[in-house]
C-alpha cells in the first residue's frame, strides 16, 4: 500500500477523524445481517436506518474517543477523570452529536455506574469473561496517539488501565494494546503489513506466558491480505473486531475503501467502522479522507477544535 508519506500530525488528525467517520458511516445500518446490508449497501454517508439520526452522527463509540480526548487534553494520563467523563456521556450527553444518548453496551453502561456510585474507574470495569464486548476498543485510540512514544511496557501498562475503566478483562486489555501497537509503527511511518508483521512480534513478548495469549491466534497468524470476506466476523466481541478491522486495513487500497468493506460487512457496523477508521486514517492521514464525509460529520467546529488542540499537545512532546 503507499500512502503518500503523510506526515506525524496528519497521521493522529486521520486517525481521530477516521474513527468518527467510520462510526457515522456505521450507525445507520448497525445490527443489520451482512445480507441485509448487501440488499442496499454503505455508498457513503447517510442517515435514518437503524436509530433513525441525521447523516454524520456518531454514536458512542465516537462520543467516547472525544472524551477520552478532552480527558487526555485536560488531566495528561488520570483514569479517573477519563471515568468521570464517561460518566457525563451517560448521564448529561457529553459529547454526543445531537444532544442523545442513543447505544450503550451492557458491559460500559454497568462500569459508568460504578464509576457514578463511586468506585474507582480502574476496579469499575468488569472482568468476567463474557464481558468481552468491543467498548474499550473502540474508543482507545487517542490514549495510544497520545502514549505512542512511550517505552512499550509503560504503553501498554496506560492502556490496559485505560480500557480497565470499563472492560477489564485481559483480553480486551490485551486487543487495545495489540490495536496499540499496530498504530504505533503505522504513525512511525511504516507500511501496514510491516506495522502488524512488528506487533506481532512485540505482543508475543509480551504476553509470552500470558494464559489468553492462545486467544489471539488469528490476529496472529492469519494473512489478511487473503483471507476472504465470507471468513470474518463482524460481531461486537472484542477479537472479532479487532480481526475485521485488521482485515479491512489490509485488504484495502484506499481509505473509503477500507471503511465501506468495514460498514458493509454487517452486525457492529459502526464500531468496526471506528476501529477500521482510526487504522486506516493514521494510515493514510486526514488529506485522503474524503472532505464531505468529514464535513458532514455534526458538530463539525467543535470537533476540529478539539483534535486540532490534541494534534499540538502531541506534536510539542517531540
Amino acid at each position: 500500500m503507499t500512502t503518500n508519506n503523510p506526515s506525524r500530525r496528519e497521521r493522529i488528525l486521520g486517525g481521530l477523524w477516521g474513527s468518527l467517520v467510520g462510526d457515522a458511516l456505521g450507525v445507520p445500518v448497525e445490527f443489520l445481517s451482512r445480507e441485509d446490508v448487501r440488499l442496499s449497501p454503505i455508498t457513503g454517508m447517510r442517515g435514518h436506518g437503524t436509530h433513525s439520526q441525521p447523516p454524520g452522527t456518531w454514536s458512542d463509540d465516537g462520543a467516547l474517543v472525544l472524551c477520552t480526548v478532552e480527558s487526555l487534553l485536560s488531566a495528561e494520563f488520570d483514569t479517573n477523570d477519563m471515568g468521570r467523563r464517561f460518566v457525563s456521556w451517560m448521564k448529561e450527553a457529553r459529547w454526543t452529536a445531537t444532544g442523545v444518548v442513543f447505544d450503550m453496551g451492557n458491559t460500559t453502561a454497568d462500569a459508568l455506574m460504578r464509576i457514578a456510585n463511586g468506585i474507582p474507574a480502574e476496579q469499575a470495569g468488569n472482568s468476567g469473561e463474557f464481558s468481552n464486548g468491543n467498548g474499550s476498543l473502540m474508543r482507545i485510540l487517542p490514549a495510544v496517539l497520545r502514549f505512542a512514544a512511550e517505552p512499550i511496557g509503560l504503553f501498554s501498562s496506560r492502556i490496559e488501565r485505560i480500557s480497565g475503566i470499563t472492560h477489564g478483562h485481559a483480553r480486551s486489555k490485551m486487543a487495545c494494546v495489540f490495536y496499540g501497537l499496530v498504530i504505533r509503527h503505522i504513525l512511525s511511518g511504516l507500511e501496514a503489513q510491516t506495522s502488524l508483521k512488528n506487533a506481532r512480534s512485540e505482543f508475543e513478548v509480551l504476553y509470552k506466558d500470558h494464559k489468553e495469549l492462545a486467544q489471539f491466534r488469528h490476529c496472529l497468524t492469519d494473512d489478511f491480505s487473503s483471507i476472504r470476506e465470507d471468513q470474518v466476523v463482524s460481531t461486537g466481541y472484542v477479537l472479532h473486531t479487532l480481526h475485521a478491522s485488521l482485515w479491512c486495513l489490509l485488504s484495502a487500497n484506499s481509505f473509503e475503501e477500507c471503511l465501506l468493506n468495514a460498514v458493509n460487512l454487517g452486525g457492529d457496523t459502526d464500531t468496526t467502522g471506528c476501529v477500521a477508521g482510526g487504522l486506516t486514517g493514521v494510515l493514510y492521514g486526514i488529506q485522503k479522507i474524503p472532505e464531505h464525509w468529514r464535513g458532514s460529520l455534526a458538530r463539525h467546529g467543535d470537533v476540529n477544535c478539539l483534535f486540532l488542540e490534541f494534534a499540538d499537545l502531541i506534536d510539542s512532546d517531540k
